[in-house]
């Protein structure tokens, strides 16, 4: 069987702070000022010093004189939080969450057809029997994605979908789709796990037991930690090493009733980095790129360029399932290879960044089981 896992930078509708070429500065702000506004929107009470900040970051993010702008909306479903005098300036107005319903959302718009497209051709290609999914918008889009544009590139859809709604609101979540002779059996969601500090996945930590077509059992969990994105460096190196932590944790526990088990996604950070190391150096887990003949073609790394400090999805194989793998790579195809324009591997159809099935490679292991 083939296993695999690629990061799909969502199919059909993305944040548009996250779109155009690269992932700006500007979309950094804007993720950071929606995660910050929401989390002051949530107090019982908001102080004099809340609303003084819940105003500087409607106007970072342009609605201090509307509901909605080019990047968020400013969702005010009962009740109101501000109020916008024609003269004077914009007046917080709510005096905590009791007073109003509402949040701030992303704007979202399509993602090019075109990438939609190359995003089927590269799963078409890679045809794995199962396949962890990152950055999917939620089942529904999977299904609609398998049912409608799979067959459009003459793919065959997934028999099998599954997507649980994880903790990050802009829908970036992670999924698991097999084909028919591989079941999944159950599933477990991680997204409640907490620790001293609070919740520890940033989206879910989603558990699937899958029966293979040879009858045998495996567990795959699949995962995407925190990002560098935005944030201090400080902060997002804690949160994604509680994260592998915790996955860390969940694998030693699976082992006690189960042989093969594989951890696939994107984990945003290098095999020698800190905030991995409780996966790397406490679980005696098997990076499959290690195998012998694996085939990455010059280069380590699975995102954009694909240098070693891009090196950033795994699938990580317990000892048992290592010993069962035959053979590995990585699928470059459909690649937006920076935001210098180079394009390394590319459909024919590729013209633009814009239509690039992912800015991620896909990683895949082949399995005799």
């Amino acid at each position: 069987m083939k296993l695999a896992s690629f990061n799909v930078e969502n199919l059909f509708m993305r944040a548009r702070a996250l779109n155009g070429s690269g992932f700006s500065a500007e979309g950094r702000e804007v993720l950071k000022a929606q995660a910050d506004i929401n989390a002051i929107l949530g107090k019982d009470k908001y102080t004099p010093t809340d609303k003084k900040r819940i105003v500087e970051i409607l106007d970072t993010l342009g609605l201090k004189k509307a509901d909605e702008s080019k990047y968020a909306i400013l969702r005010q479903n009962r009740g109101h939080l501000v109020k916008r005098p024609r003269s004077g300036p914009v007046e917080v107005v709510a005096n905590g969450r009791d007073d109003w319903i509402g949040w701030v959302d992303l704007t979202l718009e399509q993602v090019n057809e075109n990438a939609t497209r190359n995003t089927a051709r590269v799963i078409q290609a890679i045809d794995a029997d199962v396949l962890g999914v990152v950055e999917a918008e939620n089942r529904p889009a999977l299904v609609r994605f398998c049912k409608d544009v799979m067959p459009a590139v003459g793919g065959t859809p997934y028999d099998h979908i599954m997507l649980i709604d994880g903790n990050d609101d802009r829908g970036i979540d992670v999924g698991l789709m097999t084909k028919k002779k591989f079941n999944i059996v159950s599933i477990a969601s991680h997204v409640d796990d907490e620790d001293d500090d609070g919740l520890i996945f940033s989206r879910d930590c989603a558990q699937f037991e899958i029966e293979t077509a040879d009858g045998n059992k495996l567990i795959v969990l699949a995962n995407h930690f925190k990002s560098k994105g935005f944030g201090s460096q400080a902060t997002s190196d804690a949160k994604r090493k509680r994260q592998a932590e915790r996955t860390a944790t969940i694998y030693r526990q699976l082992r006690r009733e189960h042989e093969f088990i594989a951890i696939v996604g994107d984990f945003n950070d290098t095999p020698d980095s800190d905030p991995l190391a409780p996966l790397f150096n406490q679980t005696g887990l098997k990076d499959i790129s290690e195998l012998a003949g694996f085939d990455d073609g010059g280069r380590p790394g699975t995102f954009k360029n694909g240098t070693a400090s891009n090196k950033i999805d795994y699938i990580l194989l317990s000892p048992d399932l290592f010993a069962k793998a035959t053979a590995g790579g990585i699928f470059r195809m459909g690649v937006w290879g920076g935001r210098n324009g180079t394009l390394f591997e590319h459909f024919p159809e590729i013209t633009r960044e814009v239509e690039a099935a992912s800015d991620h490679a896909a990683i895949w292991a082949e399995l005799d089981i």
